[in-house]
């Protein structure tokens, strides 16, 4: 994948503005270091940054079709592009990217072809014949994208919100799965799948279905020309993505070209429960194993880069990101272009603990359906932008469009968490993959407990982050919080702390309007708060503060589990409005 960036219909197109989507494309150089490109066509202007990982030789953008007449700037892979261009025979590709039948499909069908696409993508389109285009975003938004618009009525299109922070008079996430026209100048939505209503369904659990549409949607996504590896926490989803992917590489064309032995990846603080349970998995599955160590000193001082590269200041997805940006880093060092990530499978299986709490099946699916239109906002945010801060793609099997039909299909009521039956968070997915006779994982590692990744990394790390900010955030700043921030107040000091440095980066109120906000415990929706009265007075998107039902919750403050950092020995760093950003 890349980093895209697009002005469409501007006012003056001089040498100074070509200029400039130079100097606005170079912002997103770290998602595409590998090449780039620039097309103009009148008051259109096509930018591209390249993560080179299909046909790393001739597919540089902006890519076209055999006359040029259809221009496409593209962020993405079409995992179905082989099977796309068999149904174009009378199409001439210039070059084997994946993302090539992208110009060829809008030829042959117009704006509808964007449901053909099996993958995940964003892409700016220009139809020089009439000098329209259209603009898309993947079904889930696993890829990042914002649009903007100039006083001058140009619409710009970019990868990641610092691309647009300093020429639009307004800029706003892109919604997933939806298309913009210009030809009618506004959105509509492509993708439009039965859960999307949030009508409850009843097919009856089928574990070999489950397991086979997963097992497809891992296998799709070994299409590659470079070399890669899968990120490994231990915990039951990457444990999942790793073991399939280390039982079918042998198969595929990757592994002709790269070798069938799978590299693992974990980071973690020293003692952490995800570097113990990571490694175990790693003997299991033999694969060659890479564990990184952090300490809370190296997050904390890491905190501005993340925040400048996430563009967010919500809490979690800070907390979250920091471990799996220091761990990208150390990745591509190693030559790796890209990762298979376990993202998305809390959000359809209700895996996260706050779901034991649910009252009915009803209000058990009602929120995954909400999770999943959140995701891109918070999990998809975090794993496309914390990885591509360094040039390195993350790959999502749970949020393949095939799989999540499957999945949310199922009646809810085999989802429902029934400690009394022996059916924990996500029984159905670990049914599915419970085979005595050629087991994918061992039965511990299969059923343990949801460990959210800002948790498993180390529960000292968050207890860190807090005492950090207890030391920049002073009683008289919250105080007047709701004034300095009446949008999205912060309502500790944990959060106001983020804020003051995403508002350093990003003081456009347009930017601010793009986190979302409200209360969440254990990550959950604000609706789902009213699932338990005690949680309304315990507001922490920490797994831990799912008060009787995580093993190291915050009332069991004598558990060997629940390490504490010794604040005395973390070194305080600059103040947050000086710290710099990493090149």
């Amino acid at each position: 994948m890349c980093g895209i960036l697009a002005l469409l219909g501007c006012s003056d197109t001089s040498q100074a503005t070509r200029v400039r989507v130079l100097e606005l494309s170079r912002r997103l150089k770290h998602r595409g270091p590998d090449w780039s490109g620039l097309h103009q066509h009148g008051d259109c202007y096509l930018a591209h940054q390249r993560l080179a990982i299909v046909d790393p030789a001739s597919g540089d953008q902006p890519l076209f079709n055999e006359d040029k007449s259809i221009i496409v700037t593209v962020n993405g892979e079409i995992y179905n592009h082989e099977e796309l261009r068999k149904q174009l025979p009378n199409h001439k590709f210039r070059t084997g990217s994946d993302c090539d039948v992208i110009a060829h499909l809008y030829e042959e069908h117009g704006e509808n072809f964007v449901d053909m696409l099996d993958g995940i993508f964003s892409f700016v389109l220009l139809d020089t014949r009439d000098n329209s285009y259209i603009v898309a975003r993947d079904a889930i938004g696993v890829t990042s994208l914002y649009i903007g618009w100039g006083l001058d009525g140009s619409v710009w299109i970019s990868s990641e919100m610092k691309g647009l922070n300093d020429d639009c008079e307004h800029f706003e996430v892109f919604p997933p799965g939806h298309l913009y026209s210009s030809r009618d100048s506004g959105f509509r939505r492509w993708y439009n799948p039965p859960w999307f209503s949030q009508a409850i369904p009843s097919a009856p659990y089928d574990p070999l279905a489950l397991r086979h549409a997963f097992e497809k949607a891992v296998i799709k996504r070994l299409m590659t020309d470079v070399p890669f590896g899968v990120l490994l926490s231990g915990g039951l989803d990457s444990s999942l993505v790793a073991s399939i992917t280390s039982r079918y590489l042998g198969t595929t064309k990757a592994a002709k070209q790269w070798g069938s032995k799978l590299h693992s990846f974990c980071v973690g603080l020293e003692g952490s429960p995800d570097l113990k349970a990571a490694q175990e998995v790693a003997d299991y599955l033999g694969t060659v194993h890479h564990e990184f160590q952090y300490t809370v000193q190296d997050g904390l001082d890491a905190i501005g880069d993340v925040i400048y590269h996430v563009e967010t200041y919500d809490v979690t997805t800070i907390r979250a990101s920091t471990p799996m940006f220091l761990m990208s880093r150390k990745i591509k060092s190693l030559g790796v272009k890209w990762v298979i990530s376990g993202e998305g499978s809390d959000e359809i299986f209700g895996g996260y603990l706050y779901f034991h709490k649910a009252p009915n099946k009803e209000e058990f699916h009602q929120e995954t359906c909400r999770k999943i239109k959140a995701l891109h906002q918070y999990d998809c945010q975090r794993a496309n932008k914390s990885t591509f801060a360094w040039g390195l793609e993350a790959r999502v099997p749970f949020l393949d469009k095939e799989f999540i039909n499957v999945a949310m299909n199922i009646d809810p009521e085999h989802k429902m968490i029934k400690r009394d039956e022996g059916r924990i968070e996500k029984w159905v997915l670990r049914k599915a993959f419970d085979d005595e006779e050629h087991p994918y994982l061992p039965k511990h590692i299969l059923y343990r407990q949801k460990e959210q990744f800002s948790d498993g990394v180390g529960y000292g790390w968050i207890d860190g982050l807090k005492a950090h900010a207890a030391k920049h955030v002073t009683d008289k700043m919250m105080l007047n919080a709701a004034n300095i921030f009446p949008h999205n107040t912060p309502n500790t000091k944990e959060a106001y702390y983020y804020r003051m440095i995403f508002e350093r980066f990003f003081p456009h109120n347009s930017a601010r309007l793009t986190v979302p906000g409200g209360p969440s415990v254990a990550c959950s929706t604000a609706k789902a708060i009213e699932w338990d009265a005690g949680w309304s007075k315990n507001l922490d998107p920490s797994g831990r503060a799912a008060l009787g039902v995580h093993i190291s919750d915050y009332d069991n403050q004598n558990n060997p589990v629940n390490k504490t950092v010794e604040l005395e020995k973390i070194i305080p760093t600059e103040a947050p409005l000086g710290l710099a950003i990493q090149g």
